[in-house]
């Protein structure tokens, strides 16, 4: 195979750091035995413009320099299409508009200055990214050979379907990256990105048994095993998966045990997180990355509903690991140019929620009562109320922020609150029991200091922006809830796949 390489920065000129580095890549992939040809400045006329502090510095600095674009890429365009190579490797967003009107297979390694240029010169960027599998903004690393192999469509080990990057006449693949994949967001997320034609890995622990709630679509996953806390474990697993996005959402979820372990909360939810963005720093800066927040970060709300903007009070070992998360990503979004983004989603449940869970606890006990199989539902304070949502919802929403042009956190909820009183209400007159002669209350269950009442959300953000809203409401989500439940109890082998 033949690699031609585009470029302004090589061979090696004094003070261009950008040069070296190329250097050193195409030395290396040399090395390996493929034969790299290097379309650089020897070939056509590029006026010194990527020098020194590159295009957008230099054009900043002597805007006159703007009139000797078009003849730039006009050269480089003519010397693009001269070369005579399988796959143009475009070093610089610029080179990548060159390469995807080459009529050649092509990857573009993308810069952080290339961040600002995309921003300053939308039409450009979006003009690359539809013109090949560079759409994803999947940069292509010159010193990884086997991003090269796979983009000429031959197999690789951890891809046994030889997925083509890059090149026309394969349309675009995306691959997602997801941690936390077997819980009920993560597998919903897993079926929906499947749906949209994504090749999706997902992040296991180490030695993990099977994940029930996969079953559905385990034939279509990868899955990889690694440590959130072994930044070498992470870096091994995004180069083997090859994402265009990371969802992140491995952390410990059930909130009152995260008293009982504050620690291993502490180091999944805040540490994991920061792992995982040091890890994109290291492997592909272009990643685009999905943090789960929670609306515990604001713990006792100083405003009600809450917004993007409401300060963070956490009161709870999960809030507050939750809370360091959510402003470390908004720290790498700022500080490094990451897509990186936060969804503060608030409860959202389904029938893969395991039964300590307030709303599956309470639609299987209602369940269960109906069909004779239990006597009473034991619940704590009735007068607890949160904002209840759809898990499958939720997740759209998920993958709608990473869609977008910009990074932005916000917020999922259905914006109505409800009370523990009304849940059970709904779901027992849902199999047409009075839920009061079911019912007991133990003050043994109650969070007392801990519970919060005030948590509602404000989700006008994710409908104005992203068109999200949810589709399925409180009552019918504890009748789904209820009758999935019912399913379960009269055929126990059945899994649940809703």
């Amino acid at each position: 195979m033949r690699v031609a390489v585009l470029t302004t920065s090589y061979p090696r000129y004094p003070g261009d750091s950008a040069g070296w580095f190329v250097a050193d890549s195409v030395d290396h992939v040399r090395a390996r035995g493929v034969d790299v040809e290097v379309v650089g400045p020897e070939q056509f006329p590029h006026f010194g413009i990527a020098y020194g502090h590159g295009m957008v510095g230099n054009l900043r600095r002597r805007p006159w320099l703007a009139l000797l674009v078009p003849p730039l890429f006009a050269g480089f365009v003519r010397a693009a299409r001269r070369v005579d190579a399988d796959l143009l490797q475009a070093h610089w967003l610029p080179a990548g508009w060159v390469a995807a009107r080459s009529g050649k297979p092509y990857v573009v390694q993308v810069w952080g200055t290339d961040v600002e240029l995309a921003r300053r010169a939308p039409r450009l960027a979006r003009s690359v990214l539809r013109r090949g599998a560079a759409r994803d903004r999947r940069v292509a690393r010159s010193r990884r050979t086997g991003a090269c192999t796979r983009c000429m469509g031959q197999r690789h080990g951890r891809d046994p379907r030889g997925i083509r990057r890059g090149c026309r006449d394969n349309g675009v693949v995306k691959r997602a990256l997801v941690t936390g994949i077997g819980g009920q967001d993560g597998s919903y997320l897993a079926e929906l990105l499947l749906d949209r034609g994504y090749a999706v890995a997902g992040l296991v622990r180490p030695g993990a048994a099977e994940y029930p709630n996969l079953e559905p679509v385990r034939d279509r996953l990868e899955l990889l095993e690694a440590d959130l806390l072994d930044q070498q474990s992470l870096t091994d697993a995004l180069e083997a998966a090859n994402p265009a996005e990371v969802y992140n959402l491995a952390a410990p979820s059930f909130v009152p045990a995260s008293w009982d372990r504050p620690v291993t909360t502490a180091e999944f939810a805040a540490v994991g997180a920061t792992s995982l963005l040091e890890a994109i720093r290291a492997v592909d800066s272009s990643i685009r990355f999905y943090q789960a927040s929670s609306s515990e970060i604001f713990g006792e709300p100083s405003e009600s509903p809450q917004t993007e903007e409401t300060a963070l009070k956490p009161v709870t070992p999960y809030g507050v690991a939750k809370a360091y998360a959510h402003f470390i990503v908004s720290s790498y979004r700022r500080q490094y140019g990451l897509f990186a983004c936060s969804g503060i989603l608030y409860n959202h449940e389904s029938p893969r929620r395991p039964l300590e869970y307030l709303p599956r606890k309470v639609a299987h006990g209602a369940a269960a009562i109906s069909l004779g199989l239990q006597s009473e539902l034991v619940l704590g304070d009735l007068d607890a109320r949160r904002d209840w949502g759809y898990a499958r919802d939720y997740v759209r929403a998920m993958w709608l922020m990473l869609q977008e042009d910009e990074p932005r956190d916000y917020v999922v909820a259905s914006g109505e609150s409800h009370s523990v009183r009304e849940l059970a209400q709904c779901a027992f007159a849902h199999v047409g029991l009075d839920w009061q002669e079911h019912v007991r209350v133990d003050p043994a269950l109650q969070r007392g200091s801990a519970e919060l009442h005030r948590l509602v959300g404000d989700a006008s953000r994710a409908h104005d922006g992203l068109g999200w809203r949810p589709e399925v409401g409180f009552e019918e989500l504890a009748h789904l809830l209820v009758d999935a439940d019912l399913e379960r109890l009269r055929t126990p082998a059945t899994s649940m796949e809703r």
